[in-house]
C-alpha cells in the first residue's frame, strides 16, 4: 500500500511575489517568450540527465531517446511542455520553484524602476525562466519525477502565482517533468497548432533535442504519431554559412537566458592537435551579478556534443567573465570534472585561444564599428580595465581596447583610445599625461591641468576607482610612460619653453624667504614646499612625491582598509598669483599663518580630500570675507 502525502501549502519567497508582479506587467507585450523559456529549461534537464547517465547508465535504460514534447489541449485550454530529463525531487521542487537562489536578488529588485522598457532589460539580465509561464497562464501545474527514483516518489507543484503554491506527492509513470499551463481566458490563440509550431521555429529551432508535436494528416486532423518540429542539431556544429543571423541570436537567448539580442558573436572551429568548436557572445547588457564575486559565470562545456558542465570558468580569464557561449571539444574525457579542468594543459591551450579570439573580436569591432564598440565599452569597460593586471600576455592588446575621457573635448563618456592620444601628442613629448579624481568633474577641473591647457597639451581624465590600478599595471604604452600631472616635479621635457626654465630659476630665488616661512607653518603636514609653474589661475596645489602615491590612490587604499604608505604631500605655490604675492608681503605672523592654512585646506579640497578641521577652515574663510566686506 502506498502512502500519499496530503497537499502541503507553502508561501512564495517575498522576492518571487514581487518579481512575478513586475514580470507579468513588463513582459506582457513579449509574452511569446514563455514557450522559449520552458523549452530551454526542458533542454537543460535533458542535458543534465545525459551527463549523470555517464556515471549511471541505468538512468537511461527505460527511455533512452531524449526528447521534448509540446501538447495543446483545446478542450481543457492547456499547453503542456514535457521532457524525459533529470526531473526533480520534492526538495528540489520546493527550492527551485519557491525561491530565487541567486546572490544579489534584493539588489536586482531594488534596481527595478517601474519603467517597463528599463525593467524588461533588467529582468532579461536576471533571468526568470519558469516564472514566465504566469504571463499567459492563471494557474501552472508541474508534475515531475527525479531520474532514478520510483513512480511513487513523483511530485506535483501547483500555483496561481498570487503568493502561495502547493506540493503533493503523486504517482508518475515516467521520469522527467511536465509543465501544464492553464491558459488565461484571452490566450486561446496559443492553442492553435500552427501558432505553436511557428513559435518553436522562431525561438527554439536551435535546440539540439527533438521537439515533438502530434502529426497531422492532409486534412489537418491529429494522428497518433509525433513529428519533430525543430532541426534538432547542435547549432554550433553546423557550418557558419548555413546559420542565419536570427538563429545565432535565438541560440544566444537560450544559452544566456537573456531576453535581448547579443551585440556580437564569433563562431569558430579549430582542427589540429586539439579539436574544438566555440560559439561566443558579447551581451548587449552587463549580465546581472557581473560585480558579485560569488556569482557564477563562464561557458557551457560540451565534450563530443554531450553536455558536461555549466558556467565553466576555466576557459576565460576573470576580466572576460561577461562573455557567454559554448565550448565543444573532442580532446577531454566525458567524465571530466571541474577539478581536473583546472590541471588540464588542453584547457589552458583552449583558454589562451578563446581569450585571443574575444580580444580580436573586440579590436575588430573597435576599428570597423566604433558605434557598437562604444556600447561594449559602456557596459563592460570597467571589467576590461581589470585585464592588464590579470593578463600580462595580452596586456598590449587590452591596452588598445581601453577608452578614456580627455581634455581634448571634456566629454564624460570615455571615447579616446591610447593610440588616438599618441597620434595627437606634441612633437618629442615623452609621456602620456593623466590626472585622476573621484569624479569626472573633479578631474576636469583639477588645478593640475592649468599649465597643460595653457600649452595645449592633452591630458587623460581618469575618474573610475579602478583607473589608478589600471595605470599602475600598464606603466607604459607603445614606448611612452604614463605620468600623473599631480605627482613629482613637473617635467614637460622639450615641450617646455626655454624661457620657462630661466624664469623659474629667477622666481625660486625671489620667493626663497616665503618658502622657508611656509615650511615652518606646515612642517607637520607636508614633506616640502616649493614654487610651481604648473598653475596659472590657482594659488596653490598639493603634489604627490615622485616615489609616493597620488591622493586618489591613497583614498582608494584607505576605503579598502589597506595599510597606507607613510609619506606627506608636497605643497606648491603659484608665484604669479595675486594672493601669493600678497601673502609674501604679510609681516603679521598670525595673519600669515591663517592665510597659509586657508591655501593649504583649499588645495586639499581641490584634490578631493577631507579636511582635518572643516569648522576651523570655515571660520578662517568667514574672517577674511568679513574683512573684505568691511565688517566692523
Amino acid at each position: 500500500m502506498t502512502i500519499v502525502k496530503t497537499k502541503e501549502k507553502h508561501h512564495f519567497q517575498a522576492e518571487i511575489k514581487q518579481l512575478l508582479r513586475l514580470m507579468v506587467n513588463s513582459l506582457y507585450s513579449n509574452k511569446e517568450i514563455f514557450l522559449r523559456e520552458l523549452i530551454s529549461n526542458a533542454s537543460d534537464a535533458l542535458d543534465k540527465l545525459r551527463f549523470e547517465a555517464l556515471k549511471q547508465p541505468e538512468l537511461l535504460q527505460k527511455d533512452s531517446e531524449l526528447k521534448i514534447q509540446i501538447t495543446a489541449d483545446k478542450s481543457n485550454k492547456t499547453i503542456t511542455v514535457s521532457d524525459n530529463g533529470i526531473g526533480m525531487s520534492e526538495q528540489e521542487v520546493t527550492d527551485h520553484l519557491g525561491t530565487i537562489a541567486k546572490s544579489g536578488t534584493q539588489e536586482f529588485l531594488s534596481a527595478l524602476t517601474g519603467d517597463k522598457a528599463k525593467d524588461l532589460s533588467l529582468i532579461g539580465q536576471f533571468g526568470v525562466g519558469f516564472y514566465s509561464s504566469f504571463i499567459v497562464a492563471d494557474t501552472v501545474t508541474v508534475k515531475t519525477q527525479r531520474a532514478g527514483s520510483s513512480d511513487e516518489n513523483a511530485v506535483e507543484w501547483e500555483s496561481d502565482g498570487q503568493g502561495e503554491f502547493t506540493v503533493t506527492s503523486i504517482r508518475k509513470s515516467n521520469r522527467g517533468t511536465d509543465v501544464i499551463l492553464h491558459l488565461k481566458a484571452d490566450e486561446k490563440e496559443l492553442l492553435d497548432d500552427f501558432k505553436l509550431r511557428t513559435l518553436i521555429h522562431k525561438y527554439s529551432d536551435h535546440i539540439r533535442f527533438p521537439i515533438l508535436m502530434v502529426k497531422r494528416d492532409e486534412k489537418g486532423k491529429e494522428t497518433h504519431t509525433y513529428e519533430t518540429i525543430n532541426k534538432a542539431t547542435a547549432l554550433w556544429i553546423r557550418p557558419r554559412s548555413e546559420i542565419k543571423e536570427e538563429e545565432y541570436k535565438e541560440f544566444y537567448k537560450h544559452v544566456a537566458h537573456d531576453f535581448e539580442d547579443p551585440l556580437l558573436w564569433t563562431h569558430n572551429k579549430v582542427e589540429g592537435k586539439l579539436e574544438y568548436t566555440t560559439l561566443l557572445y558579447i551581451p548587449k547588457r552587463a549580465p546581472f551579478g557581473l560585480w558579485l564575486r560569488d556569482h557564477k559565470h563562464g561557458l557551457k562545456l560540451y565534450v563530443q556534443r554531450v553536455f558536461i558542465l555549466d558556467e565553466v570558468e576555466q576557459f576565460l580569464p576573470f576580466y572576460l567573465r561577461f562573455v557567454r557561449g559554448v565550448v565543444d571539444t573532442n580532446d577531454l574525457p566525458l567524465n571530466i570534472s571541474r577539478e581536473i579542468l583546472q590541471k588540464s594543459k588542453a584547457v589552458e591551450t583552449i583558454k589562451s585561444a578563446i581569450t585571443k579570439r574575444v580580444l580580436d573580436l573586440l579590436e575588430e569591432t573597435a576599428q570597423n564599428d566604433p558605434k557598437t564598440y562604444a556600447e561594449v565599452w559602456k557596459e563592460f569597460g570597467a571589467v576590461l580595465k581589470e585585464g592588464p593586471a590579470e593578463d600580462i600576455t595580452n596586456r598590449e592588446k587590452i591596452a588598445k581596447l581601453l577608452r578614456f575621457s580627455s581634455t581634448k573635448d571634456d566629454q564624460e563618456t570615455p571615447s579616446h583610445a591610447l593610440t588616438d592620444y599618441l597620434s595627437r601628442m606634441r612633437f618629442s613629448q615623452k609621456n602620456i599625461y593623466y590626472v585622476s579624481a573621484d569624479s569626472f568633474l573633479a578631474a576636469r577641473n583639477s588645478p593640475h591641468l592649468e599649465i597643460f591647457r595653457k600649452k595645449e597639451i592633452e591630458v587623460l581624465l581618469l575618474h573610475d576607482r579602478i583607473d589608478e590600478w589600471l595605470i599602475a599595471s600598464l606603466q607604459n604604452f607603445d614606448g611612452k610612460s604614463f605620468q600623473s600631472v599631480a605627482q613629482g616635479a613637473l617635467d614637460l621635457g622639450s615641450v617646455a619653453d626655454k624661457v620657462d626654465t630661466k624664469e623659474r630659476a629667477k622666481t625660486e630665488e625671489e620667493f626663497k624667504d616665503l618658502i622657508d616661512r611656509v615650511k615652518k607653518v606646515l612642517s607637520e603636514d607636508v614633506k616640502d614646499v616649493r614654487t610651481t609653474e604648473r598653475l596659472t589661475t590657482s594659488p596653490a596645489c598639493l603634489v604627490a612625491d615622485e616615489q609616493g602615491i597620488t591622493s586618489q590612490m591613497e583614498r582608494i587604499l584607505k576605503a579598502a582598509g589597506q595599510p597606507l604608505p607613510t609619506g606627506k604631500p608636497i605643497f606648491e605655490l603659484n608665484p604669479h598669483h595675486v594672493l601669493v604675492k600678497r601673502i609674501k608681503s604679510e609681516v603679521n605672523p598670525s595673519r600669515f599663518e591663517e592665510w597659509i592654512h586657508v591655501l593649504f585646506d583649499q588645495a586639499v579640497l581641490a584634490e578631493g580630500g577631507h579636511l582635518k578641521d572643516p569648522a576651523r577652515f570655515v571660520q578662517r574663510i568667514n574672517h577674511f570675507l568679513q574683512e573684505l566686506a568691511w565688517v566692523k
